[in-house]
């Protein structure tokens, strides 16, 4: 059973769908006793680092997902869900991330002829093997919507890098978690890869 954790964030119903695609039964809750007994959890979400991180205390899901990880259920955020792992975000001075993993959300800087939110496709590189991306050949497209970036502390939790005016921390595994900052379930026949590479994990 894959877990998709609902907390109210947007971007859901579309990782739900790919999950069902793909041949897994995909449930969409935010009952801890249900999380806790996923072969797989997904923490997807679109919308404000702030507003998602007081949802999920306001749903009791912060220990919840903490224990998930703790546990060794491999773990995968997405776009938001990425974000929200880390420590802090610009975005929203003050708030605190889960803190699962170190390193801190930035904004995109304005220039020349970039716009912010990037919205379209970008290719990989990748820094270091990631098992999310066995079989997938560096270059490989896929899709963003973000405004906000990772810089990870650890640079060998880095699994793929794109560039989009500065050089953004695409992808990060450590352990059981993992997390991409683009769309997998909207990047096409190389997104349905990384989603069938996580849930054979």
């Amino acid at each position: 059973m894959v877990v998709i954790v609902d907390y109210g964030a947007g971007n859901i119903k579309s990782v739900e769908n790919a999950v069902r695609y793909l041949g897994h039964e995909a449930v969409l809750t935010r009952d801890p006793a249900v999380i806790l007994s996923a072969d797989h959890v997904i923490l997807p979400g679109v919308g404000a680092f702030g507003d998602a991180m007081a949802r999920l205390r306001r749903y009791g899901l912060e220990e919840v997902l903490k224990e998930t990880v703790k546990r060794g259920i491999p773990f995968l955020g997405i776009c938001l869900g990425l974000q929200l792992l880390f420590e802090s975000s610009e975005e929203s001075p003050g708030a605190q991330g889960l803190g699962i993993l170190k390193g801190h959300i930035l904004r995109i800087p304005d220039g020349e002829g970039r716009k912010v939110p990037q919205i379209g496709w970008n290719d990989l590189t990748y820094p270091n093997p990631g098992r999310l991306f066995a079989g997938l050949p560096e270059g490989s497209y896929v899709y963003f919507v973000h405004s906000y970036y990772l810089r990870a502390e650890d640079p060998a939790i880095v699994t793929a890098r794109t560039r989009y005016g500065v050089d953004i921390d695409a992808s990060v595994e450590s352990g059981n978690v993992f997390a991409c900052q683009f769309h997998p379930e909207k990047s096409e026949a190389a997104g349905m890869k990384i989603l069938q590479n996580f849930l054979a994990i």
